[in-house]
């Protein structure tokens, strides 16, 4: 029997990057996997691979989180597991951010686990209960002074987290709560990110984050493998935790 058979699952940024990877890992498992992103015909079409679904999902907008809800509850009548993985990535310091900008990186980064999650854990909890994993960031834990914007909405997605997998446990949902922090990942919020950074400071970046990477840059699939691992019963006894996945770049 495949580990998700008879499972729902929700990904959020699902049309690539970690989010597809994931997607692929879960429907091999047997899930059926909705795959949510503003990317509709690229979502359409890799969904249509892999045996996924498609929703149309802008994740900072309430309403569209209440319709994707109630179509796959129409659809299935369950939600097991969701994976609030969209975000940007924006480099600036604090002299050369933007308001419009910051508020940009927080609303897609930040704000959409919050609507993510109070959208899902009612029909969660109605499904029997469930497992939740929030994408934060090596840069939820640490920083680096480009990454202004971007740790600050990864590390509210590491504490709103914990308080989520607090008030889920505290009520009896049987709902865990997880985070997982990826470090330098090949997709094309890592690489778009680093191609943004001024080409007199990408050299001296890319030195002090890639390049102190043990392990080097990682593949989406060894994130993908993580999440799976904490939506799964394996990891039955884990919530409020976060999970790092760096290829020890953090070990420093």
């Amino acid at each position: 029997m495949m580990k998700f058979d008879g499972k729902v699952s929700l990904i959020t940024g699902g049309a690539s990057g970690i989010g597809l990877a994931t997607a692929k890992r879960l429907t091999q498992e047997g899930s059926v996997v909705y795959i949510a992103d503003i990317q509709e015909q690229l979502g359409n079409e890799v969904a249509s691979e892999i045996s996924a679904r498609f929703i149309h999902l802008d994740v900072t907008c309430e309403d569209q989180w209440s319709k994707a809800v109630s179509t796959i509850k129409n659809q299935n009548g369950r939600l097991d597991f969701l994976v609030n993985n969209a975000g940007v990535a924006a480099g600036g310091t604090v002299e050369t951010e933007t308001i419009d900008s910051f508020n940009r990186t927080i609303a897609i980064n930040l704000t959409s686990v919050f609507l993510g999650c109070q959208a899902c854990i009612p029909l969660m909890e109605q499904s029997g209960g469930g497992a939740i994993v929030n994408t934060s960031s090596i840069f939820g834990i640490v920083a680096d002074q480009l990454t202004l914007a971007y740790s600050a909405s990864k590390g509210g997605v590491r504490a709103m987290t914990k308080s989520i997998a607090l008030d889920c446990a505290s009520r009896g949902t049987n709902i865990r709560v997880n985070s997982v922090h990826p470090g330098f990942i090949a997709t094309p919020l890592v690489t778009n990110a680093l191609n943004a950074i001024p080409e007199d400071t990408a050299e001296e970046y890319s030195a002090r984050t890639v390049g102190l990477t043990p392990l080097g840059m990682g593949e989406p699939s060894d994130i993908a493998d993580v999440i799976a691992f904490l939506l799964s019963d394996d990891a039955r006894y884990m919530t409020g935790s976060e999970v790092v996945a760096d290829g020890g770049f953090t070990a420093r």
